[in-house]
């Protein structure tokens, strides 16, 4: 028996925006990681980073632990960790520099260092587990606790005769049932609660029900979980959301899944699952504007508790979403969003500008599709071309000796575009603002005595207002100078 700790590499107070939001979420992967090695007779203790001031703090837990092995296996469902920020691998780095003061064989998993491998290793791991990691971890750590070579094991990259060798890819996971519900009782869940209820008056938890997406949108990189598509079933995970409402009080979850219930039948089953065991549960997910508008998928998913939906819509140029391969239309978003509304479920846009060959109409048809459709809320990015994509592949000729955002409020643009960076941050606050100015005046005009809301918004039209007109006259003088 081998005793590990497992860590991760991100830290909500080093994403100063992230921080702020106030809805932090455990590391769901490092969890399932550290159930797998308990399943497999281990002893495992997890150093959840998460709310941590700073990967030094490590040091005590390494002293008190004494741990043979540590791994570092970041949330492969979260995608603030799919980003590959600098400042979380810096923070790996140090981890992975004080682990081995501690004298500990060091593992990593994590987009990050799938995509980076050799700069892990050459950080001081002793090697790295590409993809999707659990079985593969587990030969490594029992190789290790018996004293035999790891070079041969399936998914992971090592460092041999002074050159670093990549294995061959281990077959994917199909039978997500038969994987341990994550090991939740290894980490105070407390913390967390606490500043949901501070922040939302709720508590909100994370769960995963699937792995993959099969979509071929060519920015998006997919180095853990790639393009297949595995479901746990809706019993499997109905038993999860029973432990978490119980233990942990969470009344409200937010699916991670990359797309959520796309297999047929899933929801439909998932909705009687819930009703059979008496369980009622308000969700969030992310999905795709074509598979909400399939026969009845929208009622199910209200009738199991769906309370928000999170978008691709990406642009409202269908020239881009095409070069992009989205696979989605303009219009699929604003029937997807009027439908969903109809149901009482609040729609939410992702939005990505910067594309290669977007103009400035293509930017203003997006922002006059957010104004006509005024989703419930909206993530704005800049395209970030990601090691692994064919987008990376289009633009890696021009980065600009940049190739990661420092953390999620970076926005800068690593390649040569149309504009300048400048532009494209200046646009980022434009954008929110005519968003804004938008709500207030839709409030001004359909305001009714005491709304609170109403009234907040009124006021701040007196705000956006002038504020928009400031900003476009600021991004009038960015374009094309």
């Amino acid at each position: 028996m081998a005793r590990v700790l497992l860590a991760h590499s991100y830290f909500y107070r080093l994403d100063a925006k992230q921080w702020a939001d106030g809805r932090p979420y455990p590391p769901l992967g490092t969890l399932l990681a550290a159930a797998v090695l308990r399943e497999a007779g281990h002893q495992v203790t997890v150093f959840d980073t998460g709310l941590r001031h700073s990967p030094d703090e490590l040091v005590a837990e390494l002293d008190r632990v004494k741990p043979d092995i540590l791994v570092l296996y970041d949330d492969g469902f979260n995608y603030l960790t799919k980003m590959c920020l600098t400042v979380m691998r810096d923070a790996a780095f140090r981890m992975i520099a004080h682990g081995r003061a501690a004298g500990c064989r060091i593992a990593v998993n994590s987009s990050d260092a799938s995509d980076h491998s050799t700069g892990y290793l050459n950080a001081g791991a002793d090697v790295v587990i590409l993809g999707e990691g659990e079985p593969s971890l587990v030969d490594v750590v029992q190789r290790w606790e018996k004293g035999i070579g790891i070079e041969d094991v399936p998914g992971i990259a090592v460092i041999n005769e002074g050159s670093v060798t990549t294995t061959a890819r281990r077959t994917v996971l199909r039978d997500l049932d038969a994987l341990p519900l994550p090991a939740w009782d290894l980490i105070d869940v407390a913390p967390y609660q606490e500043i949901w209820r501070r922040s939302q008056g709720s508590i909100s938890l994370n769960m995963a029900t699937t792995r993959g997406c099969p979509f071929k949108c060519n920015w998006c990189a997919k180095p853990i979980y790639g393009n297949r598509y595995n479901s746990r079933s809706p019993e499997h995970v109905v038993s999860e959301l029973e432990l978490l409402h119980t233990r942990y009080a969470a009344d409200h979850i937010w699916f991670a899944d990359d797309i959520f219930g796309l297999k047929p039948g899933w929801v439909q089953r998932f909705r009687d699952v819930l009703a059979e065991r008496g369980l009622k549960i308000r969700y969030k997910i992310q999905s795709r504007v074509d598979l909400l508008l399939e026969s009845d998928t929208i009622d199910a998913l209200v009738a199991s508790g769906l309370e928000e939906v999170w978008v691709g819509a990406e642009s409202g140029s269908q020239r881009i979403l095409d070069a992009m391969d989205k696979g989605t239309r303009v219009e699929q978003i604003a029937e997807a969003t009027r439908l969903l509304r109809s149901k009482g479920v609040r729609v939410c846009f992702f939005l990505q500008f910067g594309y290669l060959g977007e103009t400035e109409v293509d930017v203003e048809r997006t922002i006059r599709m957010v104004e006509d459709l005024m989703p419930d809320d909206i993530g704005v990015s800049i395209s970030y071309p990601l090691p692994g994509t064919v987008f990376h592949e289009k633009v890696k000729a021009d980065l600009q000796g940049k190739s990661n955002w420092s953390d999620s409020d970076d926005l800068a643009m690593m390649f040569r575009n149309r504009q300048r960076p400048a532009y494209y941050k200046r646009l980022h606050r434009y954008v929110h603002k005519r968003y804004r100015r938008k709500q207030a005046l839709n409030a001004l005009r359909d305001a009714f005595p005491g709304s609170p809301t109403a009234l907040l918004r009124m006021v701040s039209a007196l705000y956006y207002v002038p504020a928009t007109f400031l900003e476009r006259m600021r991004l009038i003088r960015l374009a094309d100078a």
